[in-house]
């Protein structure tokens, strides 16, 4: 009998194993845009895009301290992400914040770089609205996501005042995203 229960439990597992269900290299979460999680250092980037380009810009040095960003490349040369590390010039630094550019990634609720101030306000609890020179900030915290919208995209009696706490009622629902962020650490 032990030797039965033995035999289904091996047959169980080895199904659960061919069934494990594959990572999507465009999907966005909390810890994770695609292949790479928010504990990923820089040295271990080509397992994250094995089928991508790296591109490292050099832009200041160590004494300077300016973070130096990573920009992900597909096959055809199109942008795909810019990351940008903790710690300058260090390959054991993670990745402190992906900027996403290609409209491919999206969260399961299909939030994309495409997607409008009402898509998100439906989809996500607003955490924060700042409120900046040119551009507002909508802050995500269960998304660990920030996505700036210009003010261009806001009535005019809204555009001038920093000054002005503006909420969400203030955004019209077409209000499109500028720049999309997941921020970790």
């Amino acid at each position: 009998m032990n030797k039965i229960s033995l035999y289904t439990l091996l047959l169980v597992l080895c199904f659960c194993y061919a069934c494990k269900k594959e990572q999507n290299p465009f999907e966005i979460s909390k810890q994770h845009v695609g292949l790479l999680t928010d504990s990923t250092q820089v040295k271990d980037l080509k397992l994250a895009f094995p089928n991508d380009s790296i591109v490292k810009r050099i832009a200041g040095d160590e004494f300077i301290g300016n973070k130096n960003n990573i920009e992900i490349l597909d096959k055809a040369g199109k942008q795909l992400l810019i990351l940008e590390p903790a710690e300058a010039l260090d390959s054991t630094s993670v990745i402190e914040t992906v900027q996403i550019i290609d409209e491919r990634f999206k969260t399961n609720k299909t939030i994309t770089t495409l997607s409008t101030f009402k898509e998100i306000a439906d989809n996500y609890k607003i955490s924060r609205i700042d409120n900046l020179i040119n551009s507002i900030v909508v802050t995500v915290n269960n998304l660990n996501a920030s996505f700036t919208i210009d003010k261009k995209e806001l009535p005019s009696n809204l555009r001038v005042d920093m000054d002005l706490q503006i909420e969400a009622t203030h955004i019209p629902d077409n209000a499109k995203i500028k720049y999309f962020f997941i921020n970790w650490h």
